[in-house]
């Protein structure tokens, strides 16, 4: 049977053709972007790692892809750019392998090509996940997602924090939504400071933006961002809301949300 790698920016859509390939996906491995993975039917994932950050969230997902059967593999943020597939393929490697990972022979410190072709002897077809819970939330008025690929029209003008990562794909998925200040992780800012590459263009294109420091709150958790983030970067537009680095990110989404009431 001859697999394929495959290699994409995100993991939250996937074509047809990542059913049964080997995915590599500048997405950071938490659950939710293993769950979609996984939802996609791919073979086995690598991801990126998202500087593991608070709780381990930016590697949470390669415990839920083993329980589902799927082996799967982290990057370490320093050596890739998050968001990036193409980055991660090249220059990534390996920080994390689950068991099923590591029984096609992937190991930390190896590049992500050769975990990639590895990988290519991973078990299939592995089981499903179940249908993923609620993963958007309103707190003190501001809207929490856990994936910033969750925004919709009715978000304009209002404060969305997410759990996403805020590299340079971030600000396109975004942007047409023109919410009033948006939240991300800086995923351990990492290779190029890839994790806050999105807050220059969304600065160009007048929609205020920071991140929160990944050790502070739990990537891929929106509410986490909100209530336990701390600034780490901020744009030239969410400073003038007052966003400041080092000042809590609940502080700053009240604030703002309370003034566009």
């Amino acid at each position: 049977m001859n697999v394929t790698v495959l290699i994409y920016d995100s993991v939250t859509k996937l074509p047809a053709e990542a059913d049964g390939a080997v995915v590599v996906g500048g997405s950071h491995a938490a659950v939710y972007a293993a769950y979609m993975s996984a939802k996609y039917g791919c073979r086995a994932a690598i991801h990126h790692d998202a500087g593991i950050g608070k709780d381990e969230a930016g590697v949470a997902g390669l415990a839920y892809a083993q329980k589902l059967g799927m082996a799967m593999a982290a990057v370490a943020t320093a050596s890739a750019r998050i968001g990036d597939g193409q980055d991660l393929h090249a220059r990534g490697i390996v920080s994390r392998a689950n068991e099923l990972a590591a029984a096609c022979g992937v190991a930390a410190g190896m590049g992500c090509k050769e975990a990639a072709e590895r990988l290519k002897a991973a078990p299939w077809p592995h089981t499903l996940p179940p249908a993923k819970g609620e993963s958007r939330y309103l707190i003190d008025g501001v809207v929490c997602l856990d994936s910033a690929t969750l925004l919709v029209p009715e978000d304009r003008d209002r404060v969305v924090v997410t759990g996403s990562h805020g590299a340079l794909n971030s600000a396109g998925a975004t942007a047409p939504f023109r919410p009033r200040l948006l939240m991300f992780n800086d995923a351990g800012f990492g290779a190029d400071r890839g994790g806050a590459l999105a807050l220059a263009p969304l600065d160009e294109a007048g929609i205020a933006a920071v991140t929160v420091g990944t050790l502070s709150a739990r990537i891929g958790d929106g509410r986490s961002t909100l209530q336990d983030g701390i600034l780490s970067a901020v744009n030239e537009a969410a400073y003038r809301l007052g966003a400041r680095i080092g000042s809590p990110a609940l502080a700053l989404g009240r604030a703002v949300a309370e003034k566009s009431v």
